[in-house]
């Protein structure tokens, strides 16, 4: 099997049993559910113990359980451009709004960028009464480039 199939099939079974991406997540250990979720999706690995317990969680047999502790090969998206509504939105953000973030961090930090690896997100919903709102936070490790 391979991980996009592993993926479907995940996708397929909480759909069926009826399970939250944050009640899996909650179960499988004490990262963000942001982090269980993106892993689940295929685009983070597990340790032993999570990759068991999400195999139990969703019944998943042995050689499922190892390819959630592989390393995956990031990036899932089918086209350069998203399509799916949602996800294009954020590639809206980074098209309008990337070269001011550019701009005012590395005014900031210096050159350099903003790790994707050493780093962290969370979303929450804000109550507002002209309709709730997305609230997004992202904070990453600064890493200035280096001379040599």
């Amino acid at each position: 099997m391979t991980r996009a199939e592993l993926t479907e099939k995940i996708v397929a079974i909480r759909r069926k049993k009826k399970l939250a991406w944050r009640q899996i997540a909650a179960e499988l250990g004490p990262n963000s559910p942001i982090y269980y979720t993106a892993a689940l999706l295929g685009q983070m690995k597990l340790s032993q113990s999570e990759a068991e317990t999400a195999g139990r969680i969703l019944g998943l047999d042995e050689d499922d359980v190892l390819l959630l502790q592989e390393i995956p090969y990031r990036g899932s998206l089918p086209t350069a451009v998203p399509t799916d509504p949602l996800i294009y939105r954020f590639y809206e953000l980074v098209q309008v709004y990337g070269t001011t973030w550019k701009a005012l961090i590395q005014e900031e930090f210096g050159d350099g960028i903003m790790s994707a690896i050493d780093f962290e997100m969370s979303f929450d919903r804000q109550p507002d009464p002209k309709g709730d709102r997305v609230k997004m936070t992202m904070t990453g490790k600064f890493l200035p480039y280096k001379q040599y």
